[in-house]
């Protein structure tokens, strides 16, 4: 069992579709108690506290925000090495960088010093739950499932599927053979702890129509798995898929036709899409990872939130950090870039939106709802512990903050991995934060770190 204490916030609706005020469940001096990895009680201290056992251990984050474990609807472990490598635009990008860092990735030695270090990365930067693609080669899913499955953390990701437009040594020798390496993927790590197989065509360019359909095939075959892929992200793959699908409306129609849109489909960046591409998509209730770090580093564009999150008629969003093409795994950098184009659009959003499309809202892009983004007893023991005083300019911007609202946006806008105190997964510390490793003299060596 676990207990903690602290301002406890979740989310209990969509604050672009009602207020920010009726969608946040904020108790300014909370409890949350844990056991066998899912939340059993949440909500005011003087209450909770009559369910402890005699004996039982608080642990007191005084000053300190609690909310659901953030979540990363879109980014590669694969190219971790790569961030921040000189971007050109996405498809220079790919065949100078990624492609051959990815070939790496045939090492499962490689694969493994990787896997550790993102999921490292992740917990220190408040997220517990990702869904990433790894690489084309099966070694690659086997070291990052063998490392989540170890943390004991919610992790969703995939073989990548391509037949196409890519290095041959890449390259899956065919679509047979990428389905047949995808399904005994899946009978191996699905649902072992708690990790989801997330099926993986990589963009419509690099499938073959063979590929597509097959994709479409396995994700059907196994209920319960995710699906994802890339959508719109840079006007010369739009034309490309133009190209190469002449037949089909638009992208989001190819995909539609080869049966991959739908509830736990995931389309990360949909920068470059008409009325009728969206209207798709929410039909079909697929989700889709905004990833703007990635969006601006590469010149891909701005992401129209105004369009996805339409009132009585949203689509279903969560922010994505897409690193390498995003230049940081931190969330809450990925909330600031998100705010500044939202404002490109005249579209601003407060703290608590943007604290949303982190938890909540990136839960239900991915199907999870009910099971991970929220404190409310019955879900997952996911949460991460917030500072709003873990650098001087943050003490002094929120020492006076009047609303938490006016908290978490500055948290979101100035906050980064230094603002996490703790990250909890499955009810037990995963990561805690030792100030002392911000220090230039190197005091923190021996410190606590990562656990």
């Amino acid at each position: 069992m676990t207990a903690v204490r602290g301002s406890l916030v979740w989310f209990r609706g969509d604050p672009f579709a009602t207020s920010s005020q009726d969608a946040v469940v904020h108790v300014e001096d909370g409890l949350l108690i844990c056991q066998d990895g899912r939340i059993t009680h949440a909500g005011p201290y003087d209450e909770v506290s009559r369910e402890l056992p005699p004996g039982a251990t608080v642990v007191h984050h005084r000053d300190k925000l609690i909310l659901p474990g953030l979540i990363d609807a879109h980014v590669h472990y694969v190219q971790l090495r790569i961030t921040a490598a000189y971007g050109e635009q996405l498809p220079k990008w790919l065949s100078n960088s990624v492609y051959p860092e990815e070939q790496r990735f045939s090492s499962l030695r490689y694969a493994r010093h990787a896997a550790a270090l993102f999921c490292n990365e992740l917990l220190r930067n408040g997220t517990t739950t990702a869904l990433v693609n790894c690489a084309t080669y099966p070694q690659s899913v086997d070291a990052l499932f063998e490392e989540s499955v170890r943390r004991g953390m919610r992790m969703a990701a995939g073989k990548v599927l391509m037949d196409r437009e890519a290095p041959a040594g890449l390259l899956d020798s065919s679509p047979k053979r990428g389905y047949e390496e995808s399904l005994r993927l899946i009978e191996k790590w699905h649902g072992v702890g708690r990790s989801i197989y997330a099926v993986t065509p990589r963009f419509a360019i690099a499938c073959t129509p063979k590929m597509l359909k097959l994709a479409g095939r396995l994700w059907r075959e196994h209920p319960g798995t995710l699906l994802q892929a890339h959508l719109a992200e840079n006007l010369e793959e739009v034309a490309r898929v133009r190209e190469l699908f002449p037949r089909r409306r638009d992208y989001v129609d190819v995909y539609e036709h080869y049966g991959l849109l739908g509830r736990g489909a995931v389309f990360a960046h949909a920068v470059h899409l008409s009325d009728l591409e969206w209207e798709r998509l929410r039909a079909t209730r697929s989700g889709i990872a905004h990833c703007p770090t990635s969006n601006l580093f590469l010149g891909s564009g701005a992401f129209r939130m105004p369009m996805a999150k339409r009132r009585h008629r949203a689509a279903l969003v969560g922010l994505g950090t897409d690193v390498g093409g995003g230049t940081s795994l931190s969330l809450l950098r990925t909330m600031d870039e998100t705010y500044k184009v939202g404002q490109v659009h005249s579209y601003p959003m407060d703290g608590i939106k943007l604290f949303y499309l982190a938890t909540l809202g990136a839960s239900t892009a991915l199907g999870l709802d009910g099971t991970i983004g929220s404190l409310q007893p019955g879900h997952e023991a996911d949460f991460v512990v917030l500072d709003p005083t873990a650098t001087p300019l943050l003490a002094h911007r929120t020492s006076e903050s009047p609303t938490l609202t006016d908290t978490l946006f500055a948290l979101a806008l100035l906050g980064d991995d230094r603002a996490v105190s703790a990250t909890y997964v499955a009810g037990r510390l995963a990561h805690q934060r030792n100030p002392d490793a911000d220090r230039p003299d190197g005091a923190a060596i021996g410190g606590k770190g990562s656990r």
